[in-house]
């Protein structure tokens, strides 16, 4: 499935029309990604289901609120939440990670851990904030509050089945990454990273 879906994105337009979907907060149309990257309602269907059946995007349904179609269910993309990864010949550092975890658990090492995470973050520090975090992993997004927002949570395999201390490690994490200019708590929601970010200017 993994090698499908990433085939898959060798289309260019393909791609860019992944590319859109995945950048959106919310659930988008054909229409929408037709009139968004400049092609056809068909052929941009075309693309959506052939990114939905490989696993890439997921489908769902709701009625419209207004125009065209109003009171009728439109059918809506988002992006899976199924992982998709090709490592050759196979590696299984998820489950080292999550043996790694229990063990940390177990023996109520969190404070080491943390201690080692935000070490790590400085490590990885330097340059603008939103650039940072879109090259960890995490499509950062400020949302109507100016708070920075977190679509991908880089380690959501092992968060998971071990929720408690993933969460408490990614917020060491960030802290280290972005030092004392910025406000890193814990604010989980139905989807995306369990972080949120401020800005300290943003705070006064």
């Amino acid at each position: 499935m993994s090698l499908e879906a990433i085939g898959a994105l060798r289309e260019q337009v393909r791609r860019t029309v992944y590319e859109y979907v995945v950048a959106r907060a919310e659930p988008v149309s054909r229409n929408e990604v037709g009139e968004a990257v400049a092609i056809g309602r068909t052929l941009a269907a075309f693309h959506l289901d052939k990114l939905a059946s490989v696993g890439l995007l997921e489908v769902t349904f709701a009625a419209r609120a207004g125009g065209p179609g109003a009171g009728r269910p439109a059918k809506l993309y988002r992006r899976s939440s199924v992982e998709h990864a090709v490592v050759l010949p196979p590696r299984d550092y998820r489950l080292l990670a999550g043996m790694l975890a229990s063990a940390i658990e177990r023996v109520g090492a969190e404070p080491a851990a943390y201690a080692a995470a935000r070490e790590q973050g400085a490590k990885l520090a330097g340059g603008a904030a939103m650039p940072r975090l879109v090259e960890l992993g995490y499509e950062p997004f400020e949302d109507a509050d100016r708070t920075i927002r977190l679509r991908n949570c880089p380690f959501d395999a092992v968060a998971q089945s071990h929720a408690g201390l993933v969460c408490g490690l990614n917020l060491a994490l960030l802290e280290g990454v972005l030092g004392e200019g910025h406000v890193v708590r814990l604010d989980p929601g139905p989807t995306g990273c369990c972080v949120a970010i401020r800005s300290k200017d943003n705070e006064a």
